[in-house]
C-alpha cells in the first residue's frame, strides 16, 4: 500500500519533475507568503496570476513564448502598480484591481478572437503532466533569486513590511523596497502558475503564512514554518493530484486549507484551556494572599 501511494508515482518521469517544481514553488510561496500577509496584500498574488493569463494569450498568439508572454505581462503590472500607487495615492488593492485586471479582459479577448493552442484548463487550475525542464530551470531561477534577495535585504524588508514610513526615516529606501518586493512577487508567480494554476496561486501565497502565525511567537520562526508548510502542502497536494486524477493546484490548495483548518481548531481549544486555568487560578491566588488567612 505505501509502495503504490509514495513509491509508484515516481516511476513516471512527469511526477518527479513536477515534485521537484513542487517543491521550489511550495517554498517561494510559503516565504513569499509571510511578507503578502502582513502587507495585508493578499490580493496581490490573485491579480498578478491573471496578468499572467493575459500575458500568456497575447504571447502565443504573437508566436512568442509562454514564458515570454507570462513575464513581459507581470513586470508591467508590478511596474504600473508600484507607480500607480505611489504617484497617484490610491491603496494597494485598488491599484492592483485595476491594472491587473485590464491585462487579464487583453488576455481573454485574446482567446476569443485568435485561436490558440493554449490549454486553458491547465492555466487555470495547473497541470503535473504539463511540468518540463523549462519548468524547473524557471522554478530553480526564481527560487535562487528570491533567496537571494530575502536574505540580503531581510532586515530591510522586515522593517518595511511592519512599519514602512519610521524605515523610510531611518534611511531605509521604501520606494525601491516596495518595487523589489513586487517584481519578486511577479516572479514567483510566473514560476507557479504550470503547478498551481492562475485561479489558485492567490491561496498559496496566503495559506502558509495563516497557519504560521496561529503557532509562530517571532518573525523569523513565521518565516521559516511557513515555508516549510509551503513545501508540505505542494507535496501531499501532488500526491493526491497523481492519484485522484486532478489538477495539481485544487489539490495542493486543499492539502493547504486542511492544515489550516486543523491548526485553527487545535489554537482555538488550547486558547480556550489557557483561558480557562487562568481564571481558575485567580481565585486562588486571591486566597493565598495576605487577606486569604483571615
Amino acid at each position: 500500500m505505501l509502495t503504490e501511494l509514495f513509491i509508484e508515482p515516481f516511476d513516471y518521469a512527469f511526477f518527479g519533475r513536477a515534485m521537484i517544481a513542487g517543491v521550489l514553488i511550495g517554498a517561494m510561496c510559503g516565504a513569499l507568503s509571510v511578507f503578502v500577509v502582513l502587507r495585508r496584500m493578499s490580493y496581490i498574488g490573485h491579480g498578478l496570476a491573471h496578468s499572467v493569463l493575459g500575458g500568456v494569450a497575447v504571447g502565443v498568439a504573437l508566436g512568442a513564448d509562454l514564458y515570454v508572454g507570462a513575464i513581459t505581462a507581470t513586470v508591467v503590472s508590478a511596474l504600473l502598480i508600484d507607480r500607480v500607487t505611489r504617484r497617484r495615492g490610491l491603496h494597494a488593492d485598488a491599484a492592483i484591481g485595476i491594472v491587473t485586471t485590464a491585462i487579464f479582459a487583453i488576455g481573454v479577448a485574446t482567446l476569443s478572437i485568435v485561436p490558440t493552442p493554449i490549454n486553458v484548463e491547465a492555466m487555470l487550475f495547473g497541470n503535473i503532466l504539463g511540468v518540463d525542464t523549462t519548468d524547473l530551470w524557471v522554478a530553480a531561477g526564481v527560487g535562487t533569486a528570491f533567496g537571494i534577495i530575502v536574505i540580503t535585504l531581510y532586515k530591510r524588508l522586515v522593517f518595511a513590511t511592519f512599519d514602512p514610513e519610521v524605515a523610510e526615516v531611518h534611511g531605509v529606501r521604501t520606494g525601491a523596497i516596495e518595487l523589489v518586493f513586487s517584481l519578486s512577487t511577479a516572479a514567483v508567480v510566473v514560476a507557479s502558475v504550470r503547478v498551481l494554476g492562475v485561479l489558485l496561486i492567490a491561496a498559496a501565497v496566503v495559506i502558509p503564512a495563516a497557519i504560521a502565525r496561529l503557532t509562530a511567537r517571532s518573525f523569523g520562526a513565521t518565516l521559516v514554518l511557513s515555508t516549510v508548510i509551503g513545501i508540505l502542502a505542494s507535496v501531499i497536494g501532488l500526491f493526491g493530484s497523481f492519484h485522484v486524477n486532478v489538477p495539481s493546484g485544487p489539490t495542493i490548495v486543499l492539502a493547504g486549507s486542511a492544515a489550516f483548518v486543523v491548526v485553527f481548531a487545535v489554537t482555538a481549544v488550547a486558547a480556550r484551556l489557557r483561558l480557562g486555568r487562568a481564571r481558575r487560578a485567580v481565585p486562588v491566588a486571591v486566597a493565598g494572599g495576605p487577606g486569604g488567612e483571615a
